[in-house]
């Protein structure tokens, strides 16, 4: 039996919070721990049920792990266990998490083979994995797939060579995995068209320090030149620009005063002017956001006076996981807006409980939605309801914390893999919420 969140709506918050580590990056950079039989020592861990499940796995593996804190952890893989790797209990654990798929670049480069499981995880549509796997096989990789147990099967047994790439989409996984195959590659490798999201610039420059020499970090054009290992090092992982632009909307929503504590605001990119677009008041204050209470906010329109589109782009554009939230908050805006989510062809499909909430929202087809906004003129009423993703999940608990009377969520666990103790750090500031 799942557990559920109990919220009764309405409370005003007050005070302080600090965003926990990015689970993003978490899920990349400790994988790239078993690029060095050296040791890492990481902080800024979030204490999330994806980011452990994935610590418990190379634990398994054998690599040796030191968890100082639960923000804190040193890692050595000087001892892999090869077998382990390709057993029917890795095979059984690694399918059940999706950021297991990130082990296949350091595997293949260190020891030139590696297991992938078809993905699970979020209910959002297709998440193909064709990116990272003929990203291996320009490096040089075969694979196999093994459809008895839903398996791809990748070897290198000449080792990786450097070449030239193009990707066919800016997969944010798919290039942080190929990066990490091409470090202990031979010869020279040019991704063109890659990611360049802030994890993965993190992820890059924590190779470099481990050693590895890739260049053009940031930017869609990375060049890297293979070495023959790799050292260890120490990494702090930035705050979690998801969770940052959730407590904003949250703040707005509930006419909250709340300062957003240590919040690497020089890597949020278009994130603070997203909701300001949403008439919501925001100041960065040093490395802090603060956020006014604020009685009521208008959306803006473009220069010409039409509706104004939200969209999501690969960086730095506007991120597909805040427009769930940024969905929400314009709920109880003045003025209307497009909701265009382009990436993914079900992340809409919790609108119809903000509708059941009493929610204007037309939603147009899979990929967008109009938000009507009534400027409080009618709360939100609480409902019960069950969370369908991560960030769906987070979105319908702001509604709540907004809306009159009870809402009772449902399937919290999807909520769970992505916000460390949400509840805890949400009853700090006043609000209503308990976990039954």
């Amino acid at each position: 039996m799942s557990s559920a969140f109990e919220v009764r709506g309405g409370n005003r918050l007050k005070g302080e919070i600090i965003p926990q580590g990015a689970k993003n990056e978490a899920l990349q950079i400790i994988s790239a721990v078993m690029l060095t039989p050296e040791k890492v020592t990481i902080h800024n861990i979030p204490d999330i049920v994806d980011v452990n499940l994935l610590i418990e796995l190379l634990g398994d593996a054998g690599v040796k792990i030191n968890r100082i804190t639960r923000d804190k952890c040193e890692f050595q893989a000087d001892d892999i266990d090869q077998a382990y790797l390709q057993s029917a209990d890795f095979k059984k654990k690694s399918g059940r998490l999706r950021g297991s798929v990130m082990i296949a670049g350091p595997l293949l480069a260190r020891f030139g083979k590696a297991l992938i499981p078809k993905p699970g995880g979020d209910k959002i549509g297709r998440r193909r994995l064709d990116t990272h796997i003929i990203g291996f096989e320009k490096l040089g990789a075969r694979f196999n797939y093994e459809s008895d147990d839903n398996y791809f099967r990748l070897e290198a047994p000449g080792g990786l060579k450097g070449t030239y790439m193009l990707l066919d989409e800016p997969s944010v996984t798919g290039t942080a995995n190929i990066v990490m195959a091409a470090v202990l590659a031979q010869g020279t490798t040019t991704i063109y068209n890659a990611a360049c999201e802030p994890y993965l610039q993190q992820l890059c420059k924590m190779l470099n320090s481990m050693g590895a020499r890739i260049s053009g970090v940031g930017s869609n054009l990375l060049t890297i030149e293979g070495v023959t290992s790799l050292g260890g090092c120490q990494h702090t992982m930035l705050p979690d620009m998801i969770e940052i632009g959730s407590f904003i909307g949250l703040a707005a929503m509930t006419q909250s005063e709340l300062t957003i504590k240590n919040a690497g605001v020089e890597s949020l990119g278009i994130i603070p002017d997203k909701f300001r677009s949403l008439g919501i008041q925001l100041e960065i204050r040093g490395n802090d956001i603060y956020i006014p209470s604020q009685e009521s906010y208008e959306i803006q329109t473009f220069l010409d006076g039409s509706i104004l589109t939200i969209s999501d782009h690969p960086w730095p554009g506007f991120t597909p996981d805040l427009l769930s939230i940024v969905l929400v908050v314009a709920t109880q805006a003045k003025g209307s807006v497009m909701i265009h989510q382009k990436m993914f062809e079900s992340r809409l499909f919790f609108v119809d409980k903000l509708i059941d909430m009493g929610a204007q929202i037309v939603l147009c087809d899979p990929h967008r939605a109009v938000v009507i906004g009534l400027g409080r003129q009618h709360p939100l009423r609480g409902i019960t309801m069950s969370s369908p993703d991560i960030r769906a999940g987070v979105s319908l608990l702001i509604a709540a914390l907004s809306a009159e009377g009870k809402s009772t969520i449902q399937n919290i666990d999807q909520i769970d893999r992505g916000y460390q103790y949400i509840d805890e750090r949400l009853r700090n500031l006043g609000a209503d919420i308990k976990r039954v």
